[in-house]
């Protein structure tokens, strides 16, 4: 999607609250009959059935007929793509949605409309709200819908739905490695090491404050309704750097190589809570919870979503297993060889280098091994043992 900031005038911004409310509910409804229906109860209702319903809302309630009944109806077929995504495997099963959280709405067919107004601002068409104006950041693409969302921060945002374009490949038959780590965002096999903006030192100290304080304040409040928006702000700041950092590391990527190799990880378990129950509780799960906040920070998923976006065909995943502790110049595999988190001396050769680009040359040439000199692996593997596992169980 490309996305432009969309600046609502105060009249207009109640008319954009209470689609985003209509939409939602409507969203929500879907999910609660959705899950009544189940095989012995018998099959849950058509798209069509539920426009149906919907026809019928509005005429009981004039609440909801007081709204868009395009935003309205294009929610249900937001659910049903939805519901089609979760059943083909590609995406999770949809959930209540809740306020403040996933705000938005899409506006598709005749009612999709856009006028340029001057070099610097366009305005949209939104139903029953007139037109809003956005910022003209870059030329508008050819679009048939865009979707106006609202994050956390309170920035209204329209994004118009469009094919991304590739980035053609250079043609110099050159191949990276790109190994992804916490304290070094991404080494390349080039010897490069990048790092994804944060927080400043001082923006991180005013969130650990404000956390501190929102703990205390009461709830309902509106002191915790301002914490709240306080840290939403500070963490969008931080949320945009790691965003802008992805994007321009996987244009540079894209345009100096033509082959992209990255470690295939598994982040969503890698990133799951070892919190554990209260019969069998998680072990090391400080350390734990940091290693994720550390992965998340980092934009691991981001990058590499991004990367396979404009570079079609010529990222490959490789398995990560062993890649940190396999000597780049020798071949030799050893837990030892790893000194420390950011030195590699083989026990066997004596080679030295960075540990993170050492891991990256392996990837680069798509190397991996089932143990000490084994044969190449080809089955993913959840984690990388020395590079991703906090440091109380290095080594285990």
């Amino acid at each position: 999607m490309s996305r432009y900031r969309l600046v609502p005038a105060p009249e207009q911004v109640a008319g954009l609250e209470e689609h985003c409310g209509h939409a939602r509910v409507v969203w929500n409804l879907c999910v609660e009959q959705q899950s009544w229906w189940t095989r012995y109860r018998g099959k849950a209702p058509s798209h069509l059935e539920r426009c149906r319903q919907l026809t019928d809302a509005r005429a009981a309630f004039d609440w909801l007929r007081a709204g868009s009944q395009t935003v309205q109806q294009q929610a249900l077929r937001d659910y049903d793509q939805a519901l089609r995504n979760f059943f083909g495997g590609s995406h999770q099963r949809p959930t209540f949605r809740k306020r403040g959280q996933s705000e938005g709405f899409q506006i598709v067919g005749k009612n999709a409309r856009v006028e340029k107004l001057n070099r610097r601002w366009s305005r949209c068409w939104i139903p029953k709200v007139g037109w809003v104006k956005f910022r003209l950041s870059r030329p508008v693409p050819d679009f048939k819908s865009y979707r106006i969302t609202r994050d956390r921060a309170g920035r209204w945002h329209v994004a118009f739905t469009v094919v991304p374009e590739s980035i053609p490949a250079p043609g110099t038959g050159e191949a990276v490695g790109v190994d992804r780590g916490v304290t070094v965002s991404a080494a390349l096999s080039t010897g490069e090491l990048l790092s994804c903006p944060g927080l400043r030192p001082a923006e991180a100290a005013r969130l650990a404050r404000l956390q501190r304080r929102l703990a205390k304040a009461k709830r309902g409040s509106n002191r915790r309704r301002r914490l709240k928006a306080r840290i939403a702000r500070l963490k969008a700041r931080e949320t945009d750097r790691r965003k802008n950092w992805a994007e321009e590391t996987s244009t540079d990527l894209a345009r100096r190589f033509d082959l992209i190799r990255v470690e295939d990880l598994r982040i969503g378990n890698m990133t799951r809570s070892a919190r554990g129950s209260v019969d069998q509780p998680g072990r090391n799960v400080r350390q734990k919870a940091g290693l994720n906040r550390g992965i998340l920070a980092n934009g691991w998923g981001l990058l590499v979503q991004r990367l396979e976006q404009k570079a079609p065909g010529r990222v490959e995943r490789v398995p990560a297993a062993y890649t940190s502790q396999r000597c780049s110049a020798c071949g030799h595999v050893a837990a030892e060889s790893r000194e420390s988190q950011a030195r590699f001396r083989c026990v066997a050769c004596g080679h030295t280098a960075n540990a993170d680009v050492n891991a990256a040359v392996n990837i680069a040439a798509g190397r991996a091994v089932a143990a000490r000199g084994g044969t190449p692996l080809g089955v993913p593997v959840n984690r990388e043992p020395q590079q991703l596992a906090p440091p109380s169980l290095v080594g285990v």
